[in-house]
């Protein structure tokens, strides 16, 4: 799952959002570095991820994409993933979706310090395009796969892959929603 997932699954703890949100960027025993609730916030996203990579349902997703996209299969279809969850918003949660990445952005400036340089770099271009609302737009979608496709070594492809959504949108959809009630229940069981 990509941003949007991790921080609506990390509940209303800032500090697991934070630590959520970073997950990617922290590596290893590198997680020593941060308080407790962070820390269970990064293991929370580990947790996801690792749940998210084993599923049947998700590798089906990602088996569609691969003959074009190779290994960036998994990236993609986080994204798209993200983008049923943003289109659907009203189903999983109660808070507005502009609301609810309002909150974030002004919530994470207060950890500026805490969080890597390479987070707070992409949070200025994440913030002023509002990346998480404009998920829900195939649009969104497009300039997100398009800028991350501008950032990898190798030729991903990732800025044609909004035409796969599209030409596979019905199912992509049906994937997520068998996919992510049963990540909402995993998630919560990590809690406890």
């Amino acid at each position: 799952m990509n941003f949007l997932a991790h921080l609506l699954l990390s509940g209303e703890n800032d500090k697991v959002k934070i630590g959520n949100f970073i997950g990617d960027f922290v590596k290893g025993n590198q997680i020593e570095n941060y308080e407790e609730d962070i820390q269970f916030g990064i293991r929370l996203h580990r947790e996801i991820d690792s749940f998210t990579d084993s599923h049947p349902v998700v590798l089906k997703s990602k088996k569609r994409l691969r003959p074009t996209f190779g290994h960036y299969s998994p990236v993609i279809v986080d994204v798209f993933y993200d983008h049923f969850l943003a289109k659907n918003w009203s189903t999983f949660s109660s808070t507005d979706l502009k609301e609810f990445t309002v909150q974030f952005y002004q919530m994470i400036s207060n950890y500026s310090s805490v969080i890597p340089q390479a987070v707070n770099n992409m949070l200025v271009y994440m913030s002023q395009k509002n990346w998480l609302y404009n998920y829900q737009f195939i649009d969104g979608i497009d300039r997100a796969l398009t800028g991350m496709s501008k950032r990898t070594k190798f030729n991903s492809k990732m800025e044609v892959a909004a035409l796969s959504l599209k030409e596979n949108y019905a199912e992509f959809e049906s994937e997520f929603h068998q996919f992510f009630p049963e990540l909402q229940k995993h998630t919560q069981s990590f809690f406890k």
